[in-house]
């Protein structure tokens, strides 16, 4: 997606990794680490959208809380955005995890079922209500 927009790709996991080497090997280290990101990447992304880069984001938006702190960072600079919401079931999403655990394997300790069964139980689907502009995938069994 980012290539197809000419936009700069910006990965929480990503960040992470690189900040905190070897310290996210669980849910509870993400929570711990993730808030820390949030101004830096918030003021960074703000600046880009302000010169009329386009911005892709590969942040966790599973919750009204953490699609808020996306929405915002837009919002506050009159930036458009638009939100993919991959409406996938967990038996679509664990064949994923097991590939991505393959080809990154210095994820493997993170990206197991266990996490990511942890990670889905807060799921909250997007609504309209929040004021996003939601573009919804969904793949058909």
């Amino acid at each position: 997606m980012a290539i197809d927009k000419h936009a700069v790709l910006l990965s929480e996991d990503e960040w992470l990794s690189s900040l905190y080497p070897n310290q996210i090997a669980s849910f509870e280290a993400y929570i711990k680490f993730s808030p820390q990101l949030k101004p830096l990447v918030k003021k960074h992304v703000q600046n880009l959208l302000s010169i009329g880069t386009v911005v892709v984001m590969d942040f966790p938006g599973n919750t009204q809380q953490q699609r808020k702190w996306l929405l915002d960072i837009a919002s506050e600079v009159n930036a458009s955005h638009q939100l993919i919401f991959l409406n996938l079931n967990n038996e679509q999403c664990l064949p994923q995890i097991a590939q991505r655990r393959t080809e990154q394997p210095e994820r493997a300790a993170f990206n197991t079922e266990g996490v990511f069964i942890q990670v889905t139980s807060f799921f909250e689907a997007p609504e309209a209500s929040e004021g996003l502009n939601i573009l919804e995938f969904s793949e058909k069994e």
